[in-house]
């Protein structure tokens, strides 16, 4: 498949931007605006599920598997809240790629996997200009690296990785993991950690996975909605 440029923007990522212009005027307190960004975003990824129907909530879900992720982890508030702007918007440079590419499951030529890898990097440069969006865009960026550096679209490696993009790659893969098999979410989640735990040291931080397999084994004994 050749790519080619695409002729038009896709309305969604107009639309995405306008109401990301809206939030990023708005002048509040400090105390409140975090918790205002985070359900104003939110609302954006409606934008981005009519977009992409095919992955209809994504963003949200990997937005919570990533915030107990972080949590595990301990990540300070200020970082917690970028890595959760992040995920859900993560996919948002999906939008600026040929359609083909996303209506298309034909095996992905040189040129057009290329294209499809430098979604990331097209994400984080929508992102940027929004001033409270600047530490997400960080994180959008590096989301598909790999911990043994053999990913995209920089090739960074271990440490080098913003620690938010790490978490973010685990919680993304997590969440698009797809068993059919799976007879309920209990057997999903387990077959979806051992293949996270498989991939631990290539392709994850092995600490990211070790703070998901934890998350997941407190919600088997906890039932106050804290979990994944």
């Amino acid at each position: 498949m050749h790519i080619e440029s695409p002729d038009r923007i896709h309305p969604g990522v107009l639309a995405i931007q306008r109401e990301l212009d809206k939030i990023d005027r708005l002048q509040l307190p400090m105390a409140s605006c975090r918790e205002v960004e985070r359900i104003l975003v939110r609302q954006v990824t409606k934008e981005l599920d009519r977009a992409l129907p095919w992955q209809a909530g994504h963003g949200w879900r990997t937005a919570r598997i990533a915030q107990a992720i972080g949590r595990e982890l301990n990540l300070p508030s200020a970082d917690l809240h970028h890595l959760t702007l992040a995920a859900y918007l993560h996919d948002v440079g999906l939008l600026m790629l040929p359609p083909a590419l996303l209506d298309s499951t034909a095996f992905l030529e040189p040129d057009t996997y290329v294209a499809v890898q430098n979604h990331c990097r097209i994400g984080a440069a929508l992102l940027e200009p929004y001033t409270f969006l600047q530490g997400a865009a960080i994180l959008v960026a590096h989301h598909h690296e790999r911990w043994d550096g053999t990913g995209y679209p920089y090739g960074i490696r271990g440490p080098f990785i913003p620690l938010g993009a790490r978490i973010l790659s685990v919680a993304d893969t997590y969440d698009a993991i797809r068993i059919p098999e799976a007879a309920d979410d209990t057997l999903r989640d387990l077959i979806a950690s051992r293949i996270l735990r498989v991939a631990a040291g290539t392709q994850f931080d092995p600490t990211v996975v070790a703070a998901l397999t934890s998350c997941l084994e407190h919600r088997k004994t906890d039932n106050d909605g804290n979990g994944v």
